[in-house]
């Protein structure tokens, strides 16, 4: 009489047929026919998308609050940091739309505010807050964005004890891209924000510029 398997081997051999049923199955399509009525219904329905994250307005409190980053102590990367910020900011300007949309117009605003509240140049990032809200951005056309960055530069430099730049040439400095009649348009409000920025305004003048009020366009 033929002696039974070992109890280790069946039990080996129960694993073994296990795992492959498990193997088998996953690797194949089921058919819908043997599947359940309620198995039915659900068979082969795409999953339902997860709803996408709403998308918050930024409150005026992270629009206009208080500056992030702390002071700055390396002198060098301070000089650095501000020639490549100016260069974004002007390069930005001259690129802005000449007729920006009213959301563009409110879109320049708020980066303003947020490219000035996260400089990473704390005691700069101050200084150009109490800039901002002395001189409101103006964002109602590219030549008056590009005459107001100009003239707010003016005032730092003014600050600094640094030369001061006529706004007059802000096309051909910081190149636009842009037609030559555009650039006579920056041109143009380029030297009206510079006779503001040196004292030379009269009451026969228009001016680009506000000061301590609504933004323009925005």
């Amino acid at each position: 009489m033929p002696r039974a398997p070992p109890a280790g081997m069946v039990v080996l051999s129960a694993i073994a047929l296990f795992v492959w049923y498990v193997v088998y199955t996953s690797g194949h399509h089921r058919d819908v026919s043997a599947l359940s009525h309620a198995d039915r219904f659900g068979f082969g329905q795409k999953p339902a998308p997860h709803p996408l994250p709403e998308v918050s307005t930024p409150t005026p409190q992270v629009v206009h609050g208080d500056n992030i980053m702390g002071k700055l102590g390396n002198e060098t990367l301070k000089e650095e940091l501000g020639r490549a910020a100016w260069k974004v900011l002007h390069t930005t300007m001259a690129r802005f739309p000449d007729k920006p949309t009213p959301d563009e117009s409110e879109a320049l605003n708020q980066y303003m505010f947020l490219f000035a509240r996260l400089y990473p140049c704390g005691e700069c990032a101050q200084h150009f807050q109490k800039l901002l809200k002395k001189y409101p951005p103006q964002t109602s056309s590219r030549s008056s964005a590009a005459a107001w960055a100009c003239f707010v530069h003016n005032q730092v430099n003014e600050r600094k004890g640094k030369p001061i730049f006529d706004c007059a040439n802000i096309g051909d400095f910081y190149d636009c891209g842009c037609a030559d009649d555009e650039k006579e348009a920056i041109a143009a409000a380029g030297a009206k924000s510079d006779k503001v920025a040196k004292g030379e305004l009269s009451k026969h003048d228009t001016v680009e510029i506000e000061t301590e009020g609504p933004t323009r366009g925005g």
